[in-house]
């Protein structure tokens, strides 16, 4: 995929200081005893027409990012601006138009489909909540989605357990192209399929990509996935941005030590090939204590005092390469 360019730089969605911890409750009276901080202070903006990683490991804050992108959860602070339009702020009405416009393909195709209802009604549900209310209109439009994804006529009437995993995923972007979206959160699109079908898949997206002007969010613990799809890519980490670049210039140089390690971490399909495994000490800290300054302190082997005392904040180091790490200049 093309890198990112100056062409690609009319803002479609653009967050800024986006915070939501979860309570905690305990106790006699369910009180809340302390909170989970699952995105803390991420900013971020999507271009039209680009396809943006979001990488780290699990439990990192990948997937809530991406639901808080689309209102499934409300932010305990900042602001999600699509268009021109600050969206925490939308009424009923202003949020039901919004939905039309961003959708979400979930990570596991066995459980994000109804397995009591056929795929005419999966994929034509969308449909009928927004307004469309002929049924023949509905399955026409849901045989056109159908065959854009690769399935056919008669895969309409089937059930989910009828299907591959392969397939039933193409039934959950065949759904999330009902409304024709903007923007689509891939959320680990790939991770629960076969190695064999996962280049299918992505394939299949890019190809809907080019056809219909997508934008993609496409959230992956899979660096080498990412790679080949992403024109930029994010870092995350405790909840956090850690780096975040053009796709090329972030794997060519990675430059925050937690880059470096997910990075080296990826297997080269090289018998020959030696890579210098970069190995982290420690444990991921609990979301719910994560370390003063910068929340990487404890794994870091080049932490320093002002890495305890004092959290980084995003600098622009390289052209459009952004890192967090007081020990980058």
């Amino acid at each position: 995929m093309d890198n990112y360019n100056e062409e690609k730089s009319i803002s479609l969605l653009k967050i800024e200081n986006l915070v939501k911890h979860y309570p905690i409750l305990g106790g006699l009276f369910l009180r809340q005893v302390n909170f989970v901080k699952a995105v803390n202070d991420v900013s971020l903006e999507l271009f039209e027409g680009e396809t943006l990683g979001l990488v780290g490991e699990s439990g990192c804050g990948k997937s809530t990012l991406g639901r808080l992108m689309m209102l499934l959860e409300k932010p305990d602070s900042g602001t999600i601006i699509f268009r021109n339009g600050n969206i925490i702020g939308y009424d009923k009405h202003q949020l039901k138009q919004f939905r039309k416009k961003i959708q979400i393909i979930f990570q596991d195709p066995y459980s994000s489909l109804n397995p009591r209802k056929n795929v005419a009604h999966i994929v034509g549900e969308p449909l009928y909540v927004h307004g469309m209310k002929s049924r023949k209109e509905r399955n026409d439009r849901v045989l056109e989605l159908l065959e854009v994804v690769g399935l056919k006529r008669e895969h309409m009437k089937r059930y989910p357990h009828q299907f591959s995993g392969g397939q039933r995923q193409r039934i959950g972007i065949a759904r999330a192209l009902a409304l024709r979206p903007e923007l689509v959160v891939c959320d680990e699109p790939v991770s629960a399929l076969d190695v064999s079908i996962r280049a299918q898949v992505i394939n299949l997206l890019n190809d809907l990509q080019a056809e219909f002007g997508l934008t993609y969010l496409f959230i992956s613990h899979d660096l080498s996935v990412v790679k080949n799809v992403s024109d930029r890519v994010a870092v995350m980490y405790l909840g956090r941005l850690m780096e975040f670049s053009d796709s090329e210039s972030l794997y060519e140089n990675p430059l925050h030590p937690y880059t470096k390690a997910l990075l080296s971490a990826v297997p080269v399909p090289d018998p020959k090939h030696k890579s210098k495994r970069i190995m982290l000490s420690g444990d991921v800290p609990s979301p719910i204590a994560v370390p003063p300054g910068c929340c990487f302190n404890t794994r870091c082997p080049f932490s320093k005092g002002i890495c305890i005392e004092k959290r980084p904040q995003m600098k622009e180091v390289l052209p459009r390469h952004f890192v967090a790490c007081h020990l980058i200049d």
